[in-house]
C-alpha cells in the first residue's frame, strides 16, 4: 500500500530541490549504480502506508547501517552489464564459427568495436555474479533474524541456477578464449538475461537500502517505529531540518485528545521551518527511512497533505487567495473519504485581509477539528483566531515558536512552547532597519561631477 500525496506536497517539503540536487532524495542518494538511484526514487515517489511494511523495511535498513555492510561491486560493471544486455539482437551474437582466421586479422590490425563491447559485457556479469556469492556468503547467517533473509535467498536460488555453475567457477581475472566468450555470451545474453535481470534488481535494492544506510549512520539519524494506524499517536523527541547545519532541536507529541496543533508565532519565528521539520519526519518515516530526531513513534497515515509554499496561478487568472481556497478544498475532499491523513497548513489564508484571514481561520479550523482520525497543524500569525478557537474545541493544542528582544532586537529561538504568543514585533524590525528614516529624509542636493 502507498501513501498518498501530491505534487504540492513534494515541493513543500522539498523532497527532489531544483534539478534533483539539492533535495532530500539527495541527501540519501549515495547509491553505487543508475539502477538503485532511480529505484531510490521510486521510494520517494510512493511512500508506505501499512505499518508492518514500513517497520520491515526500516528493520532491514537499520541492520545494514549497524553493521556497516559493504557493497561488494564495482560500479561500473552495471554500466556495462545494462548496455550489453539491452543489445537482444540475436544477429550479434558470438559464433564460434566465426574463430577463424579472418577475424583474428581483423582483431589484430584494429580492435572489432562490437567484439569489445562483448567481452566487456560478459568480464562485468561475471564480475558481479561471483561478488553477489561473496555477498551472500558474508550476509546470509547475520540476516537470518530480519526480512532481508528472503532476499538473500531469492539471490541464492537464482545463484543455485546449474546453468550458471560453470561461470561461477572462474576467478573473474583471466582473459577469455574466443571459445568460452562465445559461449558465456550465448548464455548470459539470451538463455539466462531473464535470470540475470532478476539478480540485478535485488542488488539495485540492496544498493538503496545501503546508500540510505550510510547517510542514517553518518548523520546520527533515528529508525522510526511505525504503529497501528488507529493509535492516532506521533511522538518526536529532538527532530530537525536535515538541511539545517546547526539546527534548533524540538520534540512533539500528538495524541487523540489534541490532533490537532495550532501553531503561532511571528514573521521570522520559524514556524515554516518547524512544520517543514515535521513534514519531513512524516514522511521519511513511511518510507521506513531513518530521520533526523532521536526517537520517532508514528501512527501510520493513508496520506500526508501540505500547503506551505503555495504558487499563484497567474497563468488561469487566479490570486493567490484563490489558490488557498482551491487546495484547501482538494484536501477537504480527501478528509471526507474518512482516510487517516496527516495534513499542514502553513498561515491559513495569508492572501486575503486581517478579517476575512480571521473569519477563515477559526471557520476552517473548527471544521477539520471534528476530524477526529486525522492529524492538523495550522499556522497563523493572526492570535486572536487560536482564542477563539480555545473556547470552541477541545482538541485543539496551542504551541507557539517566541520571539525575544534584546537590546531592543528580535531573537528568534526556534524553540516551542505551550499556548498562544503575544508577539508582534513587525515595527520593531521595521524601525530597526530605519525605512521611515530612508522615506522621511528631504532629497539630497545633486551630485557635482
Amino acid at each position: 500500500m502507498s501513501l498518498m500525496t501530491d505534487k504540492q506536497t513534494i515541493n513543500d517539503l522539498h523532497l527532489f530541490g531544483k534539478g534533483g540536487n539539492d533535495g532530500i532524495y539527495a541527501l540519501f542518494n549515495r547509491t553505487h549504480t543508475k539502477g538503485g538511484s532511480e529505484l531510490l526514487e521510486d521510494m520517494f515517489r510512493r511512500p508506505l502506508s501499512d505499518e508492518q511494511a514500513i517497520n520491515s523495511r526500516s528493520s532491514v535498513i537499520r541492520y545494514f547501517a549497524e553493521h556497516e555492510v559493504r557493497f561488494p561491486y564495482e560500479s561500473h560493471w552495471f554500466d556495462a552489464a545494462e548496455h550489453y544486455l539491452s543489445d537482444t539482437d540475436e544477429r550479434t551474437q558470438l559464433s564460434r564459427q566465426e574463430d577463424n582466421l579472418a577475424r583474428k586479422f581483423n582483431q589484430i590490425i584494429a580492435a572489432d568495436t562490437a567484439y569489445k563491447a562483448i567481452e566487456k559485457g560478459v568480464a562485468s556479469l561475471v564480475g558481479i555474479l561471483l561478488a553477489t556469492r561473496t555477498f551472500i556468503n558474508e550476509t546470509r547467517e547475520q540476516v537470518a533474524g530480519i526480512p532481508y533473509r528472503e532476499e538473500i535467498a531469492a539471490m541464492e536460488k537464482l545463484l543455485s541456477n546449474p546453468a550458471l555453475q560453470p561461470v561461477l567457477a572462474e576467478n573473474g581475472k583471466q582473459k577469455f578464449s574466443f571459445a568460452t566468450l562465445s559461449a558465456y555470451d550465448q548464455l548470459l545474453r539470451f538463455r539466462e538475461r531473464d535470470t540475470l535481470r532478476r539478480l540485478l534488481d535485488r542488488i539495485y535494492l540492496a544498493d538503496a537500502f545501503l546508500s540510505v544506510a550510510k547517510t542514517g549512520r553518518e548523520r546520527g539519524y533515528t529508525f522510526p517505529k511505525a504503529v497501528a494506524r488507529e493509535q492516532q499517536t506521533v511522538m518526536l523527541e529532538n527532530f530537525w531540518h536535515p538541511s539545517l547545519e546547526k539546527p534548533v532541536k524540538n520534540s512533539l507529541e500528538i495524541t487523540p485528545e489534541g490532533n490537532v496543533l495550532f501553531l503561532t508565532g511571528a514573521n521570522m519565528a520559524g514556524k515554516s521551518t518547524f512544520m517543514k521539520s515535521l513534514g519531513i519526519a512524516m514522511y521519511l518515516g513511511h518510507m521506513g527511512f531513518p530521520v533526523p530526531a532521536s526517537r520517532m513513534e508514528f501512527a501510520v497515515r493513508d496520506g500526508i497533505f501540505t500547503t506551505i509554499n503555495l504558487p499563484d496561478n497567474l497563468s488561469q487568472g487566479a490570486s493567490h487567495f484563490y489558490a488557498e481556497v482551491l487546495r484547501i478544498k482538494n484536501v477537504a475532499r480527501e478528509l471526507s473519504r474518512d482516510k487517516y491523513l496527516f495534513v499542514i497548513f502553513d498561515e491559513l489564508f495569508r492572501g486575503t485581509n486581517v478579517k476575512d484571514a480571521y473569519e477563515a481561520t477559526i471557520a476552517v479550523t473548527s471544521a477539520i477539528a471534528r476530524r477526529r482520525n486525522c492529524m492538523f497543524i495550522v499556522s497563523t500569525h493572526i492570535i486572536e483566531a487560536g482564542e477563539v478557537l480555545k473556547e470552541k474545541c477541545a482538541n485543539i493544542r496551542f504551541m507557539y515558536l517566541p520571539t525575544l528582544l534584546e537590546n531592543g532586537k528580535p531573537v528568534y529561538t526556534h524553540k516551542l512552547r505551550e499556548g498562544i504568543t503575544a508577539d508582534r514585533h513587525g515595527m520593531v524590525i521595521i524601525n530597526n532597519e530605519g525605512i521611515l528614516d530612508i522615506l522621511s529624509r528631504k532629497k539630497t542636493e545633486k551630485k557635482t561631477s
